[in-house]
């Protein structure tokens, strides 16, 4: 049953066989030479230098000019699932084999370490502090403050995969994971505790918040959940593009999403609502990001997709 579900959430950054290919000439206009057809880019993150994209292909894809160009960085065997940029600039992974990857902040020259647990690796956080935060299966939280060197392990005693996880400051931290299971840390990760589910065995494929209070979670046949007190309770909000929404991040303040047949969404009042760009395939975008230019996100997909977008201000 925990492969199943594991294959469930990793199917949602890996569904270039099922979905529409670009051709050579589409390929040609996401501007690069270094991402191939076979590729998949299954996670993005930025610290404000470079961009770095991780794919399923055993390397990362890293650029220095807003993703004009790109160079390829070896990472032997990776299947990069997830990506976070630490305080400092530099780099923490991880991959679909129970593998974290690290890389200074131009980077370059990755290297990695095993991870024992959890097992399965789902989500990467870095904190304030630079501390690498992982979880995934078996309800476990793991944290290194040594660059890797030694982890520390939360174990909540549940058979639940937590999917998503991020630190908005220094002291709070939020994990969300399936069945609507929360996790939430007011201490910095020394403890955490586990808050009403959100409603309807949801499945989350991301969640995002903008502070203490404020969040959203994205799930299955696009859901989108909404908080306005740090988790404690849930409601349902529409989103007018009926998709699911695999990646959330923030683009100048504002909430955005990337999901389903080439659905780039954004949060306008209370409803999510398409974001109408050029070009677009109708294709799973696995991966977005926000870029320092004004009104430009880098999304990522399947067959070498990997491109910016301009989108209109609100």
């Amino acid at each position: 049953m925990r492969e199943v579900r594991v294959w469930m959430v990793c199917s949602v950054v890996s569904l270039a066989a099922c979905s529409p290919q670009l051709d050579p000439s589409s390929a040609k206009a996401a501007h690069t030479q270094s991402a191939q057809r076979y590729e998949f880019t299954q996670s993005l993150a930025t610290n404000g230098r470079v961009v770095v994209a991780g794919t399923q292909a055993g390397s990362v894809l890293v650029s220095a000019d807003q993703g004009a160009t790109w160079r390829r960085e070896a990472a032997s065997g990776a299947s990069m699932l997830g990506l976070a940029a630490c305080p400092d600039g530099s780099f923490v992974g991880v991959d679909f084999y129970s593998r974290v990857w690290s890389a200074g902040a131009d980077a370059a020259h990755w290297t990695s370490a095993k991870l024992e647990r959890p097992h399965t690796p789902l989500a990467v956080a870095c904190d304030a502090n630079g501390t690498w935060w992982v979880t995934g299966t078996g309800s476990l939280i793991a944290a290194s403050r040594d660059h890797g060197a030694t982890w520390a392990v939360t174990d909540q005693g549940e058979d639940v995969q937590y999917t998503t996880l991020q630190f908005v400051d220094k002291d709070f931290g939020v994990a969300t994971g399936e069945f609507g299971n929360v996790l939430i840390t007011e201490d910095g990760g020394a403890s955490w505790t586990k808050r009403v589910p959100i409603p309807g065995d949801f499945y989350p494929y991301a969640t995002l918040f903008a502070n203490r209070n404020d969040g959203w979670s994205a799930g299955l046949a696009g859901q989108v959940m909404q908080t306005h007190d740090g988790g404690r309770t849930w409601q349902a909000q529409p989103n007018e593009t009926g998709a699911p929404l695999y990646r959330l991040f923030m683009h100048h303040g504002v909430p955005y999403g990337v999901g389903a047949i080439g659905t780039v969404a954004r949060l306008e009042g209370d409803t999510w609502r398409a974001v109408t760009y050029s070009d677009a395939k109708p294709m799973s975008l696995g991966a977005g990001v926000s870029l320092d230019a004004a009104n430009t996100l880098l999304i990522g997909g399947p067959a070498g997709l990997l491109r910016s977008v301009t989108v209109a201000a609100q």
